[in-house]
């Protein structure tokens, strides 16, 4: 029987290497072939990317291990997300970056549901105004239950430890 492959369900498990996938080959002709997920692995085994400082080159073992063999990964940086009000919300879009609250007043900042777990960002406070962390319908957790970062200049990280679950890390303050 014939079936589109978007009508096929989903592999809810890790492809085995034997396992075939279809591939559509554009040079020429189109035509639809196949591939087994072993070929797939090899041809890709060392690729290169380009990144600010060099070339860090992977292999496929360092996909499905996430071993880099000691070697650092070099040239990523932050986006940094400047902000200036007194009050400021973190989005989903803030995952990975770092917020920086620069304000003479005090800084509000919302943590709110839905970020999902995993997500994590930094916030530094860049003025003189203190920044403290509001829970909405949120846990936030700190070893000493700390709510603010300590002063200007200071650096604290959220990180959601489970659904709507953060610790707040870092250069703290009650």
């Amino acid at each position: 029987m014939n079936k589109k492959i978007t009508a096929l369900p989903a592999l809810a498990t890790t492809p085995a290497t034997d396992d075939v996938l279809p591939i559509v080959d554009v040079s020429g002709t189109a035509t639809t072939k196949k591939i087994t997920v072993a070929n797939l692995v090899a041809a890709a085994a060392v690729q290169s990317v380009a990144g600010r400082t060099g070339t860090v080159t992977v292999d496929a073992g360092d996909l499905t291990d996430g071993n880099f063999d000691g070697t650092a990964i070099l040239g990523f940086d932050a986006t940094l997300n400047d902000q200036t009000g007194t009050t400021y919300n973190i989005g989903g879009g803030d995952a990975g970056k770092v917020v920086t609250c620069n304000n003479g007043s005090a800084v509000t900042v919302t943590v709110p549901s839905g970020l999902g777990a995993g997500f994590t960002c930094s916030v530094v406070q860049k003025g003189a105004g203190q920044v403290t962390f509001a829970a909405s319908s949120t846990t936030i957790n700190n070893r000493q239950s700390h709510t603010k970062i300590a002063g200007q200049h200071g650096v604290a990280t959220l990180v959601s430890t489970a659904t709507d679950v953060f610790v707040l890390a870092g250069d703290t303050a009650s």
